[in-house]
């Protein structure tokens, strides 16, 4: 793939995770809202593979950094990364890279299996490891609670569910997109 196809993916789905953002957002009284943008993040992963995924996401959170307001709920700044979200937001390209890694690696399996894996994997475990350490560490330390890692994931939990329809999501949309043009799902290239 030419390199400005390769920016050209990258950049479509960056732009894709922040059209996500524009769905409103279900606000949850601990300061993590239910947004449709991790269903980006899992999609980059599994379309772009590891890479492209990460570097997608990347470009994303780093717009995110810069101030635009990118985020579900028109957030953006510096100051995502001091909010009980940091966690969420570092882990995208971390998420964005397990999902891709997963599908490249189980690139003999029906897409819709693999993506359907990569998915769980990347956003679900991965994305939940970071966004778990990283409310613990803010409630801990920015607001004075004492909190467990099993109190921060026990609150986490409630969120489950909806990334769980967000992984079957992923793993349809990636088949349909396979379907119509294998040639765009570049794990399978």
């Amino acid at each position: 793939m030419t390199r400005e196809k390769n920016i050209a993916f990258i950049a479509l789905f960056a732009a894709l995770i922040a059209a996500l953002g524009l769905i409103p957002a279900i606000n949850m009284p601990w300061g993590v809202p239910v947004t449709a943008q991790s269903l980006g993040v899992m999609l980059a992963g599994a379309v772009l593979g590891a890479k492209r995924g990460f570097l997608s996401v990347l470009l994303f959170v780093g717009l995110v950094a810069l101030g635009l307001p990118l985020l579900a709920g028109g957030r953006g700044g510096l100051g995502v990364f001091a909010s009980p979200t940091a966690g969420f937001v570092i882990g995208f390209p971390i998420a964005a890279f397990f999902t891709g890694l997963v599908m490249e690696k189980l690139s003999d399996m029906d897409v819709r299996l693999s993506a359907g894996i990569g998915a769980f994997a990347g956003g679900v475990v991965a994305l939940y490891i970071c966004g778990i350490f990283g409310f613990w560490a803010i409630m801990n330390f920015s607001m004075g609670n004492e909190r467990s890692i099993a109190d921060a994931t026990f609150v986490m939990s409630v969120y489950i569910p909806g990334d769980l329809i967000k992984v079957i999501a992923t793993a349809l949309v990636t088949h349909a997109i396979y379907r119509a043009r294998p040639q765009y799902v570049l794990t399978r290239a």
